[in-house]
């Protein structure tokens, strides 16, 4: 049961991880959101900004200014793997 629910949190967070990345590098080349790769693009941001937001606005309240690049995507995908090694290495050491 334990490798299960380990198993589970792993392909969230890579599913999760492919989708920021399709999102970061989409960003450069999407452009009409009415076609039908913008609006799985507009699905894509749907589904991370609630990971991204937080992210964002933890920058901005550092004062870090990143001019034209936003860095948050990159730091979701930092805190994301962080969050899957530690909620691994826990559950590893409970449940195994």
């Amino acid at each position: 049961m334990g490798i299960i629910l380990i198993r589970a949190i792993n392909w969230f967070a890579e599913f999760l991880l492919l989708a920021l990345l399709i999102r970061a590098i989409g960003s450069w080349f999407i452009r009409d959101q009415y076609s039908t790769i913008g609006k799985i693009y507009m699905g894509i941001i749907g589904f991370t900004e609630p990971f991204v937001a937080p992210c964002r606005s933890l920058i901005d309240r550092i004062g870090i200014n990143t001019g034209m690049l936003d860095f948050s995507v990159f730091l979701a995908m930092l805190l994301i793997e962080a969050a899957t090694r530690v909620l691994t290495i826990l559950l590893a050491g409970i449940l195994l």
